[in-house]
């Protein structure tokens, strides 16, 4: 009988093999010692599929800080994000599985994975020991490996001559980034426009906030470096509570605030369940583990 193995059951035996290392971590792939394919190339030109690389995504997905081996990822919105770094390929053994943001990954198309950047992100990525480059989708985190800043799917390391673990120069693209934004916050309004409708009307419920005015917990979202979009989450956050936009440094970060303990497990657990988002929890300002209450 053929196993169709899932990106999930693959995360969580790599966090068995990490010593338990992640705390509140997105799925995704990649502890140290695993999740890196050697490539043979067999030639060939592979064509860009413009259709597929722009598509809407079953959902947008930021996500909040969290930690893999006690180091902290904290993903966010970065149209002028260009870093150079070590490059890896993704296990073709994934092909199927789904992605963080709901995907299903396809070996043969041009993807590739992060652990900060929204999914669905565009970006290009430029193989520094021979100049090729191949403009990639990334729709899931990982490379959980210090060593690397990205891995790529089977077929867009052939494209720019990969065959092992490489130097690139991973560049977003604004405009098709934004693009596949729009189309699938878009797409995800349509969907779901029955169910938004009346929640304008049920906003004056979420009025126990001032209740809890004295809590000392709050859960992080999300965090973007456009202010507007986390304006934009944050209202729409509100139906779970007091949801704010807090400015630190250069980043805006969306939070619900003014929870007590029993108030912001059931925030966590309805952002998981109904967002299919990653939250995180402080105690008064203080990161701590979302699940340690």
């Amino acid at each position: 009988m053929k196993k169709i193995v899932s990106l999930a059951v693959l995360t969580a035996l790599l966090a068995g093999c990490a010593n338990n290392g992640a705390t509140n971590a997105p799925a995704g792939y990649g502890a140290d010692g695993f999740g890196e394919e050697t490539l043979v190339t067999t030639g060939g030109e592979q064509s860009l599929n413009d259709t597929y690389l722009m598509a809407a995504a079953p959902k947008y997905y930021v996500g909040s800080a969290y930690k893999v081996e006690n180091v902290q990822y904290i993903p966010a919105e970065d149209l002028t994000y260009n870093q150079t770094g070590i490059a890896g390929i993704i296990p073709a053994e994934l092909n199927g599985a789904k992605t963080s943001n709901g995907e299903i990954f396809d070996m043969n198309q041009m993807l590739a994975t992060s652990k900060t950047l929204p999914l669905p992100t565009i970006a290009r990525v430029t193989n520094l020991d021979n100049g090729q480059s191949v403009v990639v989708r990334v729709n899931n985190r990982g490379p959980f490996v210090n060593t690397r800043i990205m891995d790529l799917s089977p077929a867009a390391a052939a494209k720019i001559g990969m065959n092992g673990q490489s130097k690139v120069q991973v560049q977003v693209l604004p405009e098709q980034s934004t693009a596949v934004k729009n189309a699938t916050i878009g797409a995800t309004m349509v969907a779901s426009e029955p169910v938004v409708a009346p929640q304008p009307v049920e906003q004056p419920v979420s009025q126990p906030a001032p209740v809890a005015a004295s809590g000392e917990y709050s859960v992080q979202v999300a965090a973007f470096y456009a202010e507007d979009s986390a304006e934009n989450l944050a209202a729409r956050m509100r139906t779970y509570g007091d949801a704010s936009v807090i400015k630190e440094g250069d980043m805006y970060k969306v939070r619900i605030l003014n929870l007590d303990a029993p108030k912001a497990r059931a925030v966590i657990d309805a952002l998981r369940n109904n967002e299919g988002m990653a939250p995180g929890l402080l105690k008064n300002g203080r990161w701590v583990n979302a699940d340690s209450i």
